[in-house]
């Protein structure tokens, strides 16, 4: 008479334990990686050096630098939207950042027999 129960045999539990040690590993591959985020910065220049913004892969604005020559009273506005094009491209190169980096580590998905 064959034995009902577990459909897993004793390789199964095997398998249970790999896809948890690779579990584990990425676990900790993604928070050194998100670790590294926060510390690699991004930088978007516009106006020909007018204003530039740094910021983090986190999306922590850490610096602006506008210079002189940027700074007309008479035209405020010019200096407003270089400020914005410059943070939303800031932002959008560390999207870019956290997507490349990240991206990799979720391709890891695809490795674990039996996740999907």
């Amino acid at each position: 008479m064959a034995k009902r129960g577990f459909p897993m045999g004793m390789g199964g539990m095997g398998n249970m334990n790999n896809l948890m040690k690779q579990a584990q590993k990425m676990q900790q591959d993604m928070l050194k990686a998100q670790e590294e985020l926060a510390e690699k910065t991004v930088e978007a220049t516009v106006g020909g050096g007018a204003v530039t913004v740094v910021a983090t892969g986190h999306k922590e604005i850490k610096e602006i630098r506008i210079s002189k020559e940027a700074v007309d009273p008479d035209d405020v506005e010019t200096l407003q939207d270089m400020v914005l094009a410059a943070v939303n491209e800031a932002l959008r190169q560390a999207d870019e950042l956290t997507k490349n980096t990240m991206g990799g580590l979720a391709g890891g998905l695809g490795n674990m027999p039996g996740l999907f």
